[in-house]
């Protein structure tokens, strides 16, 4: 386990928001500034150790894409506490908002557009992929005549023809429960795209944008913004519900609708189980995934 001494080791979980603008996505990449990147140097950095303590995500997104309940998990060494801590170093007292605020100090030296929100001790049975019930995010269309608030203009997608909300809310709600998204999704060698749609709906703010909540036991690549572009597809009346179905049933790419732009899209929240089922489900998840 890399920045893991010989001593005890210390499971933290890190919840985190960002702005993905600026971003080339979650994941570390060699030569490109990832939010995973810029937080794990910040942790070598407050921990003062050679190696770079390694961070388990549980929603891996993609380049433009925020977050606002973005999760993760780090296991650390004694050693790397008390350098992290210094005097008010306490074993299994750790202050976690101290943890917090020199963590912050440091990642924002060069990413004040990413911030930890919170730091957790949790057990070993806590993995923020695999414990993972279900990851919901939202996504935001301006259509014809909604007004996007300058402030929102990086975190909301503009469309130029007016969209239907009832076509737009019945196909989503076509396409929830268990099924093959493959359709949906970008293939991976050895993936399956099989996930249940647990919630699929939209709508209208006080400035008439469209807010898109989405919600599934897990996402493949790509998978919420090519819903979100073939049901926008129906909502602008280029196909039929029933065609969309038939795309859906299919489990074929097309391009009889585009995936939609990354910075409207959000992961707002990833959901965990109890303590005591931690362990129960990251093995369920791990059994599906193999």
């Amino acid at each position: 386990m890399s920045g893991q001494t010989a001593e005890a080791a210390v499971r933290l979980r890190l919840d985190i928001s960002y702005d993905g603008s600026d971003f080339h996505g979650w994941a570390k990449q060699p030569g490109l500034r990832t939010v995973q990147g810029e937080i794990e140097d910040a942790l070598q950095q407050v921990t003062r150790t050679e190696s770079v303590a390694q961070l388990t995500v549980g929603g891996r997104t993609d380049a433009g894409v925020h977050a606002r309940g973005q999760v993760a998990h780090v296991d650390l060494g004694e050693q790397e506490l008390r350098n992290w801590l210094r005097a008010e170093y306490q074993v299994e007292n750790y202050n976690t908002q101290l943890m917090c605020r020199r963590l912050n100090g440091l990642l924002h030296r060069k990413a004040d557009d990413a911030q930890i929100q919170a730091i957790s001790v949790v057990t070993t049975d806590f993995d923020a992929r695999f414990s993972a019930l279900a990851r919901r995010y939202e996504y935001r269309i301006a259509d014809e005549g909604a007004f996007i608030d300058p402030l929102q203009r990086r975190f909301t997608v503009r469309v130029e023809h007016r969209l239907d909300d009832e076509l737009l809310n019945t196909a989503s709600s076509s396409l929830l429960g268990l099924r093959d998204f493959a359709t949906f999704c970008k293939a991976r060698e050895g993936a399956t795209s099989i996930r249940t749609l647990q919630k699929f709906e939209w709508v209208r703010d006080d400035a008439g944008v469209l807010v898109g909540s989405i919600q599934a036991d897990a996402f493949c690549h790509s998978m919420v913004r090519a819903l979100v572009g073939a049901v926008t597809a129906v909502a602008a009346g280029k196909f039929s519900g029933s065609d969309l179905l038939a795309l859906a049933d299919s489990l074929e790419r097309t391009s009889k609708f585009t995936v939609m732009p990354a910075h409207g899209l959000s992961l707002e929240e990833i959901y965990y189980p109890g303590d005591e089922l931690l362990a129960r489900r990251a093995e369920q998840t791990r059994a599906r995934r193999q």
